[in-house]
């Protein structure tokens, strides 16, 4: 067995960044992107589309679909293009080797209040776990990020919970 098999990805600087909060970054909830996601994943149920129904239904507006948080406010120059967040934001330090390949190990949303058209959303993360494991591909990097989504009056509203797998 080579000293790559045990050597341990996770580094000190990677156990000392779990928990630690990012930087805030806003995301926005208008009717134009509620209406174009709930179109783009296929939600026929009108509450996505035409306000009265949404109110109907006890909305203050349209709510925002399954999956959708917002959409981050991009200022050029400050922000990454990819995610929103301001350039220079905390990442996560490198393992102690190189890994190339990143797959998604999975996202789920525990929502804890309605996310409506209008409303101005707040995103904080953290790295919550890191793990190393040995399949037969070999060691593999499993990190766990919790980010927890609060409105314009204060109230967490949403905490999504994502794993990436580095190997």
């Amino acid at each position: 067995m080579s000293d790559q098999a045990t050597e341990s990805l996770i580094t000190d600087e990677m156990r000392a960044a779990i928990g630690k909060e990012s930087e805030p970054w806003t995301c926005e909830v208008d009717k134009t992107q509620v209406r174009m996601f709930a179109r783009s994943v296929g939600h026929t149920d009108p509450v996505f589309y035409d306000e009265e129904e949404a109110k109907k239904a006890g909305y203050r507006s349209l709510p925002a679909p399954p999956g959708y948080l917002g959409t981050p406010v991009y200022i050029p120059g400050e922000s990454d293009p990819t995610s929103g967040r301001r350039r220079g934001q905390q990442t996560m330090p490198e393992p102690a080797r190189p890994l190339n390949r990143r797959l998604n190990g999975g996202t789920e949303i525990e929502y804890l209040g309605d996310i409506c058209a209008g409303d101005t959303l707040t995103a904080r993360s953290h790295v919550s776990s890191v793990e190393e494991r040995t399949g037969s591909i070999g060691q593999m990097l499993i990190t766990t990020t919790e980010t927890v989504y609060t409105n314009q009056d204060g109230q967490k509203v949403a905490i999504m919970r994502g794993t990436g797998i580095r190997y």
